[in-house]
């Protein structure tokens, strides 16, 4: 009988509290030491693969706390780190005895630094820039050393400083080079040049002479700074140990979470899907926070100027001065990021092409409709093809009949057939996952049945997740789109239909590789009884996925049968660029028989390869996909104004050729279902989106060989299979 994997999951984290309650009892009068104990204890019972407190564990912790709290390296000098370096051998001692001294002697010192540091920003603006000097910067801080003195500090900050004021003294000066100079004959014929036509942006009101923009530029740099550290000094100490007891966890692996009250509120919200905010995803870098995924439906969806590997490196609230999140905590960088729905914020942005971009957006909520399943007609001459877009595997947890996606994306398939489609597209990509039990009803539309994923729990066996219902929704040709944002139940799906060999997948050459289940616990039910109120909760890796044909789909993900570049093909994403992630590995495969309908699935994904090959489209996109690498492995930045426009005009060249990739034309057309036309006549706003949607399908160079795929698979369509009616 298939077991319940909600409750499989239900046993497990009623089995790890169980154990606080027999085992050990948690008493300290110290919240802070009593929070370490729980989480530790917590990461030790219940991770699915739990660390050795060691050396190196120690090590890790005491270089990465370091890191997190001084990316840039402009708080601590050499002296500080030498002091620290006595607990570097010492914190896996001190976390088993709740001891918390490390953490205390770097906090008291971060408050001492950056209480220099106010004095020696103010410094450094005090003093004009010479935009004419040959000097550089390198924005590579983890291979620079911390500066030995006080001297050597400043002038990493003078540096830093300079480089922040670049972008807002280019501006200002570009401004006066747009002025149209008119020269003009006076009576007494002398030749007088007068400036007309001064263009102005928000936040100018004047052209700016060199030394004007110079001076603006300081003053706004240090506008900014004075606001970022008054946004630090609001926080309290329990903020920076949150941050210590998240370096801590985070090296179990990247999805292991430890959420302070007001954070698990806020989780607990956007997991109901009422939030509000931009609609992304964000990871810490040195430089800012990068966007790692965006959310169907939300205002950056919405927007579709910003895209994953876009970092933002400036907040500010509708017009304000922005604030710079370089440097800052996450966390804090988010809490400037969000804010009341219909308020605007405006996002300075470095893109993945290294151009500076000023985005304001309106904060909103997810639009939930857009996060649900859709599905057009796709016409290629008398031939009519489908496709699905699925953004998530969404389920109503409250009660699973009243929406689904497995149920929707049935019916989407069963109007297709009746619109006379001979072949199916399901575009996966993009898609974060979502709900287990629907990825096994979903693939079920597909086979008679069969195994479809493999769990497996910590020192436990496997469970393997079958469909049993031997009907076939649509057994004709399949295609899955798939990139290197398409995660977790999206890769189980695809790694299912691939292991069967009843779809060809498309796509990047490896999906994003997160393999792993993640289960939130309550800190305060660990407990008989708590004087310190809410305690948080932790979110823990309990499972790992495993294909049908025994292999994880962690870290490697699932690797395309026709491979597609996209602009992110060499940039670093996905699981591989988290930090410390859980490592592949297999088992024993489940019994399951592969799909007899394609006769010539290999002879298709040949076929395939050949037309990629002479694809000027294809050769297009690769050769941006290079250039965007290049430009991201350069991190040695000139401080001259001079190379730095001239390397700024050649990169804004390089950008305008390569946005003829947004020109092609796939001659396909794509039209909405006759239900949807229906819906028309009544909601404009729906046309407009899906017109949109279409629009952008005509010039998807991967829907169009999805659809040459399906026409060779129609070719040698299925031998045998009973098409049956939508499942309930």
């Amino acid at each position: 009988m298939k077991r319940n994997l909600a409750y499989v999951l239900l046993l497990m984290l009623v089995a790890v509290a169980s154990c606080s309650f027999t085992n050990k009892t948690f008493e300290n009068d110290d919240k802070d030491k009593l929070l370490l104990d729980l989480i530790s204890y917590v990461l030790e019972k219940g991770h699915y693969e739990p660390k050795d407190l060691n050396d190196d564990f120690s090590v890790n912790v005491f270089e990465d706390f370091i890191d997190v709290i001084d990316p840039t390296k402009r708080y601590f000098i050499a002296s500080d780190i030498e002091e620290f370096e006595k607990y570097k051998y010492q914190i896996d001692d001190e976390i088993k005895n709740t001891d918390i001294s490390f953490f205390n002697m770097v906090y008291d010192r971060l408050m001492l630094r950056m209480n220099d540091a106010k004095e020696i920003y103010k410094e450094v603006l005090q003093e004009p820039f010479d935009y004419d000097m040959d000097e550089s910067i390198s924005i590579k801080y983890e291979d620079e050393p911390f500066a030995a003195n006080r001297k050597e500090l400043k002038e990493r900050w003078r540096k830093q400083l300079k480089y922040a004021t670049l972008g807002t003294y280019d501006s200002k000066i570009t401004h006066m080079e747009k002025d149209e100079v008119v020269s003009k004959k006076h009576e007494n014929g002398q030749t007088v040049t007068e400036i007309s036509n001064v263009k102005l942006d928000d936040h100018d009101h004047s052209a700016h002479t060199p030394e004007e923009a110079e001076r603006e530029a300081r003053k706004s740099t240090e506008t900014t700074l004075d606001e970022f550290f008054d946004f630090v000094d609001d926080l309290e100490r329990k903020d920076w140990f949150v941050q210590y007891i998240n370096t801590i966890v985070d090296e179990f692996d990247p999805h292991t979470f430890y959420f302070a009250p007001e954070e698990k509120e806020k989780f607990d919200t956007s997991m109901s899907g009422k939030f509000e905010g931009i609609g992304a995803r964000l990871q810490k870098k040195a430089e800012g926070a990068k966007i790692v995924e965006i959310i169907s439906g939300g205002p950056v969806w919405r927007d579709q100027r910003l895209e994953v590997g876009d970092e933002i490196i400036k907040v500010g609230q509708n017009g304000e001065e922005p604030i710079d999140i370089v440097g800052m905590r996450l966390d804090d960088a988010i809490k400037l990021i969000k804010g009341a729905q219909g308020t605007v914020v405006d996002l300075t942005v470095r893109k993945v092409d290294g151009s500076l971009e000023t985005v304001s957006l309106t904060r909103d909520v997810v639009e939930l409709e857009e996060s649900y399943a859709k599905s057009a007609n796709i016409i290629k001459g008398d031939e009519k093809f489908g496709i699905i877009n699925l953004p998530k595997f969404y389920v109503d947890f409250n009660d699973y009949s009243e929406r689904n996606a497995a149920t929707d994306v049935a019916k989407e398939v069963e109007r297709l057939k009746e619109e006379g489609m001979e072949g199916l597209i399901l575009d996966l990509r993009d898609n974060g996952g979502g709900s287990l039990k629907t990825v096994v009803e979903m693939a079920g539309l597909f086979i008679k049945d069969g195994p479809i994923v493999q769990v497996r729990s910590k020192d436990k066996g496997k469970d393997v997740y079958d469909d049993k219902d031997e009907r076939i929704q649509w057994d004709g040709p399949l295609v899955i789109l798939v990139n290197e944002l398409s995660a977790s139940a999206s890769e189980i799906l695809a790694a299912a239909m691939q292991d069967y060999k009843r779809a060809i997948v498309i796509g990047s050459k490896q999906t994003f590789g997160k393999g792993t289940v993640q289960n939130v616990i309550p800190l305060n039910n660990m407990l008989r009884s708590n004087e310190h109120g809410d305690l948080g909760a932790i979110k823990i890796t309990t499972q790992k996925f495993y294909r049908i044909n025994g292999g994880s789909t962690q870290l490697e993900g699932v690797k395309s049968d026709i491979v597609v570049p996209d602009r992110y093909s060499y940039i670093d994403l996905g699981e591989r660029d988290q930090s410390n992630p859980l490592g592949w590995d297999k088992i024993t495969a489940a019994d399951y028989k592969v799909w007899d309908g394609y006769i010539d699935y290999d002879k298709a994904i040949a076929k395939s390869k050949k037309r990629m090959e002479a694809s000027e489209q294809i050769r297009l996109i690769e050769e941006n996909a290079k250039w965007l690498k290049a430009e991201q492995e350069e991190t040695e930045i000139s401080l001259n104004y001079d190379t730095y426009k001239e390397e700024k005009l050649k990169d804004k060249e390089q950008s305008n050729y390569f946005k003829k990739l947004t020109d092609y034309d796939s001659k396909l057309t794509f039209k909405s279902l006759g239900y949807e036309e229906q819906l028309f006549t009544k909601d404009s706003v729906l046309r407009e989106k899906r017109d949109r949607w279409h629009k952008n399908l005509a010039k998807d160079v991967y829907v169009e060989e999805a659809v040459n795929v399906l026409e060779d698979l129609k070719i040698n369509n299925i031998k045998n299979g009973k098409l049956a009616s939508v499942k309930n």
